[in-house]
C-alpha cells in the first residue's frame, strides 16, 4: 500500500469525523424564542420552542421569565389544551414608562404546567405569548426559561452569551429585534444563523469527501 494512498484515506477519515461531529452538534436542541412580527415600539407574538431532550422523560412544565428592565404593559398567554397557564405579576423596583403608560408593576413570569402527558420524549411543542410594547433602542431581549421533566430533572436555560462567539451550554432564549434598516436585520432567532453555517459547512465537507473518493479510485495501467 503506497504512502499516498494512506494519506488520502486518512484525509477522508478526518473529514468524515468532522461531518458527523457537525451533525451531532446541530442535533442538540435548546429552548429558543422567535417572532414573526417583532419590531421596536410595537406588539409581537413570541413563540418559545421547547424540545424534550430525553429518551424516557417528557416536559411537564415551562417557566418563562420576562425582562424586568424592559417590562411589557400587555402580556397575553397562549391557551393550550392539556396545559394550565399562570401569569405572575411583580412590583418593579422603579416605575418604567412604556409608551404612554407608567408601569409600577408588570408580569414577570409565565408558567405552563401540563395537566397530563406534556411534551413526549424526543418531541417538541411551542408556547406563545402576545406582548407589547417592545422597547426601542434595544438590540435584543433575553427570556430565561426553566424546563421541568416528568422524571424530576430541571434544566435552567438562563446563561447569557458574552458575544457572538460565545456558545453557552444552556443559553437563555434570546430575541433579536428588527431595526428596519435592511431585510437581513429581520432575523429574530439567533439559532438560525448557526444552523445555516453548520449546514453549509457540512455540505462543503461532503463535496470534499466525494472528491477524495474519486482520487482513491485505482487507475488503469497504460498498455
Amino acid at each position: 500500500m503506497s504512502k499516498k494512498f494512506v494519506l488520502r484515506a486518512a484525509a477522508i477519515g478526518a473529514a468524515s469525523a468532522l461531518v458527523f461531529a457537525g451533525a451531532a452538534g446541530s442535533a442538540s436542541a435548546h429552548v429558543t424564542v422567535s417572532s414573526p412580527d417583532a419590531k421596536p415600539g410595537g406588539y409581537a407574538k413570541l413563540v418559545f420552542r421547547v424540545p424534550s431532550e430525553s429518551d424516557t422523560a417528557g416536559t411537564t412544565k415551562l417557566v418563562v421569565s420576562l425582562p424586568k428592565d424592559h417590562p411589557f404593559a400587555s402580556v397575553g398567554a397562549q391557551v393550550k389544551d392539556g396545559w394550565k397557564v399562570e401569569k405572575t405579576k411583580e412590583k418593579l423596583a422603579a416605575p418604567v414608562k412604556v409608551g404612554d403608560v407608567n408601569l409600577s408593576e408588570a408580569i414577570t413570569t409565565v408558567t405552563w404546567t401540563a395537566a397530563a402527558g406534556g411534551v413526549p420524549p424526543n418531541d417538541f411543542d411551542e408556547f406563545a405569548l402576545s406582548v407589547g410594547r417592545l422597547p426601542e433602542g434595544v438590540d435584543s431581549l433575553n427570556f430565561p426559561a426553566v424546563q421541568t421533566y416528568s422524571d424530576g430533572e430541571v434544566v435552567k436555560w438562563e446563561e447569557i452569551a458574552n458575544d457572538a462567539a460565545d456558545k453557552p451550554e444552556h443559553p437563555a432564549p434570546s430575541l433579536k429585534l428588527t431595526t428596519a434598516i435592511t431585510p437581513v436585520a429581520a432575523t429574530t432567532s439567533d439559532a438560525k444563523p448557526d444552523t445555516l453555517a453548520r449546514v453549509l459547512g457540512g455540505a462543503g465537507l461532503l463535496v470534499g469527501l466525494i472528491g477524495l473518493a474519486f482520487g482513491l479510485r485505482p487507475r488503469k495501467a497504460k498498455s
